[in-house]
């Protein structure tokens, strides 16, 4: 294995998993994560250990569906704004609820679903899916209803969007799956006041040796700003861009066009805003953690050819990892700036 590949792991390294159980003041999670790396990241859960903002888990309850949920406010003396957290592929791991911890750190009332609620063997969600193994989180990620997603993120919406200590404003973030779901989010709740998406897909479809189509219909429906946070060595997801943009000018245009509709009014309100980071990898927002492990330096083996490989890998890894903290220290400054000015 490369230190490359090395450096990169060191990001998910798990520890033993540990059953934990809610104390009386809600600051425990129902359960603990399996040892799963993509889940599992122990200077995630030491951070929020750490953390004095205080935090419940709760089900939000609506038909015959509970979605378990980690809320955390701010400590602040006003009413503050909501942020709903999508998770990445990975599900509802350490660093999405350190990461929610740190919006709550910001002034704002976060809450991070996990969307695979019930979808475990034993009726549980992220770490009842993780003991199965391999891919089966992300598999049964994949493998969520589009209508099942969108009725879970309104309920948790519209949960804390009535909490005494909120002020009614509601606003979505995602990474990766969860960015374009947070894309996805904006054309399907009217009310949101802004979208934030981490290096996800526009909704629309990739036919084979097509352009990228965007969901044109989709688009019409978002009625809140979408801003984007990209990563410059992320072209998969960058190419999504491009035609976005084009077709948010396009729509904008028809809407100025009749401006005495509705839409009219829409146009000023409504835009797409994406910036990419350079040097930067996807996931930059998990890797260029302060508190994600750096990578080492490899120690000299005596084989010329070996320790020179290895240097050269390591040179690269600390580059990226500079790359990717960096973009998250940025990213992190636009995303409070856009914020406070919900």
């Amino acid at each position: 294995m490369t230190l490359i590949a090395v450096a990169w792991s060191a990001f998910f390294v798990a520890d033993r998993a540990a059953a934990q159980t809610m104390d009386a003041h809600h600051h425990s999670p129902v359960t603990d994560v399996a040892n799963v790396p993509e889940v599992t990241q122990d200077w995630a859960k030491a951070q929020l250990a750490k953390s004095p903002r205080h935090r419940e888990w709760v089900k939000v309850k609506y038909g015959n569906r509970e979605v378990n949920s980690l809320v955390i406010f701010p400590e602040v003396k006003k009413k503050a704004t909501a942020v709903v957290v999508i998770h990445e592929i990975f599900g509802l791991s350490d660093w999405v609820q350190q990461l929610t911890d740190e919006l709550a750190e910001a002034g704002y009332i976060a809450i991070a679903p996990d969307l695979l609620s019930g979808m475990g063997p034993n009726g549980g969600g992220t770490a009842d899916v993780a003991t199965k193994g391999g891919n089966a989180v992300g598999q049964a990620i994949r493998d969520l209803p589009p209508d099942q997603i969108t009725a879970d993120l309104n309920a948790v919406a519209d949960y804390v969007s009535k909490l005494p200590a909120a002020n009614g404003k509601v606003a979505v973030t995602g990474y990766c799956w969860g960015g374009t779901q947070s894309f996805r989010f904006a054309m399907n709740r009217p009310t949101l006041k802004a979208a934030f998406v981490f290096y996800g897909t526009t909704p629309g479809s990739n036919a084979q040796g097509q352009p990228y189509a965007v969901d044109q219909a989709g688009l019409a429906r978002i009625n809140a700003p979408v801003y984007g946070f990209y990563a410059e060595n992320d072209m998969r997801v960058n190419a999504t861009i491009q035609p976005t943009k084009e077709s948010m000018e396009t729509m904008k245009k028809a809407w100025k066009d009749a401006s005495s509709t509705p839409e009219g009014k829409k146009a000023n309100k409504v835009f797409y805003d994406p910036v990419i980071y350079a040097g930067a990898g996807h996931g930059f927002m998990r890797a260029g953690e302060p508190n994600a492990p750096e990578p080492k330096a490899p120690a000299t083996t005596g084989d010329e050819a070996a320790d020179k490989k290895a240097k050269e890998d390591y040179d690269k890894a600390l580059a990226m990892y500079r790359a990717n903290r960096k973009a998250r220290d940025d990213a992190w400054v636009r995303w409070k700036g856009i914020l406070a000015k919900l």
